[in-house]
C-alpha cells in the first residue's frame, strides 16, 4: 500500500479513538457497546497503520520516539474502557489523553526530526 494510505488511516484512526473516549466520558450508558467497539476498531486501526508506516519509512527500525508513542497508545486505548466506570475522574483522564496525544506528536516531530 502507498503510504499515504498507511498516513491517512492513522490520524482518521486516532481521531475516532479520541473522539470514541471523550463521547465514552459523556455519553449515555446505553451506548456503552457501541462505543467500544468503535474505539476497540480504531486502536487496532491505529496500531497497524502506524507499524505500516514504519516499515514503509524507517526500515523498521525502533527508535525511541516509537517506543514513546507505543506506550501512548496503550495508555490511550486502555482508558477507552475505563470512561465509562470512572466517570468522577473524567477531567483526570482526558487531560491525560490530551497530554499524550501531544507528547506523542510531539516525539514524531522533534525527535525524530532531531536524529
Amino acid at each position: 500500500m502507498p503510504v499515504y494510505v498507511y498516513q491517512i488511516l492513522h490520524i482518521l484512526s486516532l481521531l475516532v479513538l479520541t473522539g470514541g473516549i471523550f463521547y465514552g466520558f459523556a455519553g449515555a450508558p446505553e451506548t456503552r457497546k457501541t462505543i467500544m467497539i468503535v474505539t476497540g476498531i480504531a486502536s487496532i486501526l491505529m496500531l497497524v497503520s502506524g507499524f505500516g508506516l514504519l516499515s514503509k519509512l524507517h526500515s523498521n527500525q525502533i527508535a525511541p520516539w516509537v517506543i514513546i508513542k507505543i506506550v501512548a497508545w496503550l495508555v490511550i486505548s486502555a482508558l477507552a474502557g475505563i470512561g465509562y466506570r470512572k466517570r468522577d475522574k473524567a477531567p483526570l483522564f482526558l487531560g491525560i489523553i490530551l497530554a499524550l496525544a501531544t507528547l506523542a506528536l510531539v516525539s514524531v516531530y522533534v525527535i525524530r526530526l532531531q536524529s
